[in-house]
């Protein structure tokens, strides 16, 4: 049985001197995403909400239009790793063997052993307007995050991907050691749900790299916030998707660096709810 979090003993050294006890962590985990008996990718993941992940990660990866796309899927415990085998129509099976590539990547690495740049490179979906957002909303939504970061409280070792709809705030929240992990395992959560993408933020934990706007466009949220700064191209492929970037969000306020039109000044907190 693959848990997310063990507790291991450890010796703790500080100026009072050499202590012995116990520190919970996370797991990591090989998974293994598998299409038609065909190995697609092998990722290395904390092992939980692992059916959000097989169905986010073959959404933003554009192997299936919908979660109903795959006609069956099974978690195979292999001891050292998990399966998670699926099977599609032969339609979505055939444009899987077009593109079809293999990844065995560090923790969370999206891009790892890709086979073209083009791939890489691939230009994001392009997201429709929405709705705009206050700055307080924006505060409100980031603030909102750690108290239910279950994993993270227990271990400071995880990333998490949100998602904050007005009125009703984070409506799903997903963790894992994996930044590209988790956003896959919302994107997952989010699709079984039918929440409508179009009209919240996707909030994250870590910095913001190209393939996580990649992954936040094929998701459909207009607006991405996140606690660390993107990279540059990051940024150019925000501008090019219509997404609106925000990061650096801290206590004190935050930083626009896309479209900065959906986010006003006004000062609106909406409530927050956690349902999923």
């Amino acid at each position: 049985m693959h848990k997310p979090v063990r507790t291991v003993d450890r010796k703790v050294w500080r100026d009072s001197g050499l202590n012995e006890s116990a520190r919970a962590i996370p797991e990591e985990t090989a998974i293994a995403l598998t299409y038609n008996g065909g190995t697609y990718a092998v990722m290395m993941g904390t092992p939980q909400n692992l059916t959000d992940f097989a169905i986010g990660f073959s959404l933003s990866e554009g192997i299936v239009r919908t979660p109903g796309d795959i006609q069956s899927l099974d978690i195979v415990d292999l001891g050292n790793g998990i399966e998670l085998r699926m099977w599609l129509a032969q339609a979505n099976a055939d444009r899987l063997s077009e593109r079809r590539r293999h990844i065995a990547g560090p923790t969370g690495c999206g891009i790892c052993g890709i086979d073209s740049i083009a791939e890489a490179l691939r230009p994001a979906s392009i997201v429709r307007r929405g709705r705009t957002f206050s700055s307080r909303d924006v505060m409100a939504a980031m603030h909102s995050i750690p108290p239910l970061q279950t994993i993270n409280t227990e271990t400071r070792a995880v990333h998490a991907a949100a998602f904050w709809l007005g009125g009703r705030g984070i409506v799903a929240l997903r963790e894992d050691v994996g930044r590209h992990n988790a956003l896959d395992k919302l994107a997952g959560a989010l699709a079984q749900a039918k929440v409508a993408t179009g009209e919240g933020m996707v909030l994250l934990t870590s910095r913001v790299s190209v393939e996580m706007i990649q992954k936040a466009a094929a998701i459909g949220s207009p607006v991405v916030v996140a606690v660390s700064a993107p990279t540059a191209l990051a940024v150019r492929m925000a501008d090019s998707a219509g997404i609106t970037l925000a990061a650096v969000a801290r206590a004190d306020g935050f930083e626009i660096f896309t479209h900065p039109d959906r986010i006003t000044s006004s000062a609106t907190v909406q409530g927050e709810v956690h349902v999923a």
